[in-house]
């Protein structure tokens, strides 16, 4: 697993990149209101969204949704189907030939585990995606996570771990890590002394 960094909210670290959000928010609203045929319009918004030109042979088909924009490295040959999420505060590195299905969802950022942290922090930690991996339909990736070269990800598949290369994995699975001890933001208990 990658290493994970926090954010801490308010401050003017977080206050530039709520406001490169609100840029990433426009340009995505306006990628996915083009023409399907509009490719070099299309292709125009992706590179300003990156930050830098989009590879030659890369192909990202709308509608597409990012965070931030900025943390997107996309390899040659690259391809997106529609209606995929990158949430990419940490970083998202997609290897050459990487073919990444409809609905996939990258998940770089997060928020604390305990909940008297959780509005004082961002998280985010990078996902790697190694050149030649499938990512199947409706999958999500999850922050800190390198996914090995020519590895497949079934669709659905939550992936929550490091996946090592040559790899076909698939499914969900509920783990219980841990019980969390109530914060000073956790809801209060309903008063019960009305029951008979």
């Amino acid at each position: 697993m990658l290493t994970e960094r926090r954010i801490p909210t308010r401050t003017p670290e977080w206050r530039a990149i709520h406001d490169r959000i609100q840029v990433a928010m426009d340009l995505t609203s306006r990628l996915n209101a083009l023409r399907f045929s509009d490719t070099d319009s299309r292709d125009a918004l992706l590179s300003e969204l990156l930050g830098k030109p989009l590879p030659a042979t890369a192909l990202v088909h709308p509608p597409f949704y990012s965070t931030y924009g900025l943390g997107i490295d996309l390899g040659e040959r690259t391809f997106v189907g529609q209606a995929c999420s990158f949430l990419d505060l940490g970083g998202i590195t997609i290897g050459d030939r990487v073919m990444i299905s409809p609905k996939v969802t990258l998940v770089t950022e997060g928020h604390p585990v305990e909940p008297a942290e959780r509005y004082d922090f961002i998280t985010v930690a990078p996902i790697v995606i190694e050149a030649n991996v499938w990512i199947g339909a409706a999958a999500t990736v999850l922050p800190g996570v390198r996914i090995g070269h020519d590895a497949v990800i079934g669709a659905g598949t939550v992936v929550a771990k490091d996946v090592p290369p040559l790899t076909v994995v698939t499914g969900n699975g509920y783990v219980e890590r841990r019980r969390l001890a109530p914060g000073v933001a956790a809801p209060r208990q309903p008063d019960q002394s009305y029951r008979a």
